[in-house]
């Protein structure tokens, strides 16, 4: 690897004391391109080849190192498609729920709301379909969600810089709090009586969802207002919970 380190400032964030080597490192070209654009993320170093690195316009004084593909391979979980880059990047602040909320408060965007759901690939999918119906959202509970990685923003292909991620200590009073701002919190449920086409109405939503094979916890469909299920074929027990997130976002944007 040659490295090189251009001149004027790059951009900082406020996170501070971060240990050296704790720090996600984002690869291909949307996750990449995503974050230098987003001005509340910090990059802190990028990797890259000539050619990927050269197609850039990347800030002054970002840190850079010219790399092989093979030297980008072994940066990245085995055989994941860098596509010639790698950044190195500090997480995100912090984003609460209230002032996410109240963001949205003269509009009608749902929010959604993911119940335990820890796979990396899945919540990256979920943020993509989030951006592209205009979730003014997502909520988790920060010690069932996964953290920020290669892997995460690489299935959301750059919504991850995009979409506000609020990650709370307690899922059912996040839910009392979504209440109290006006959302009917719908939770999704396979045994629901109700389709969501039923049960969405007019009012802003929360749309609930729970962990693939698992569902929604006792404890989050006692904070909803109501269930409902998607109308799938009984030969079908259930859909992947990005694929539910992705029809669900959709019926709340086109009702």
């Amino acid at each position: 690897m040659v490295q090189c380190e251009k001149s004027a400032s790059m951009k900082r964030g406020n996170r501070t004391g971060k240990a050296k080597g704790t720090f996600p490192r984002f690869y291909g070209r949307h996750a990449v391109i995503a974050a230098l654009a987003n001005p509340d993320r910090v990059v802190r170093k990028i990797w890259g080849t000539r050619e990927a690195l050269n197609a850039l316009d990347l800030p002054p004084v970002l840190p850079i190192v010219y790399a092989d593909g093979a030297d980008l391979g072994r940066m990245v979980p085995s055989d994941a498609p860098h596509q010639g880059i790698v950044a190195e990047v500090e997480p995100l602040d912090d984003v609460w729920l209230g002032d996410a909320l109240e963001a949205g408060r003269d509009d009608h965007r749902p929010v959604l709301v993911l119940d335990q759901v820890t796979d990396p690939h899945n919540v990256g999918a979920i943020l993509r379909s989030a951006a592209a119906f205009d979730a003014l959202c997502i909520v988790t509970q920060d010690r069932h969600a996964p953290p920020e990685s290669g892997v995460l923003a690489r299935s959301a292909s750059g919504a991850l810089e995009i979409v506000p991620w609020v990650r709370v200590v307690n899922l059912a009073r996040a839910l009392d709090e979504i209440a109290e701002a006006g959302f009917w919190r719908i939770g999704l449920d396979g045994t629901a009586e109700q389709t969501l086409g039923e049960a969405i109405g007019t009012s802003r939503v929360a749309l609930v969802l729970g962990a693939e094979g698992e569902g929604l916890r006792h404890n989050s469909m006692a904070h909803c207002d109501i269930l409902a299920k998607l109308p799938i074929s009984p030969r079908m027990e259930s859909l992947n919970v990005s694929n539910a997130a992705a029809i669900a976002l959709y019926a709340a944007a086109s009702r």
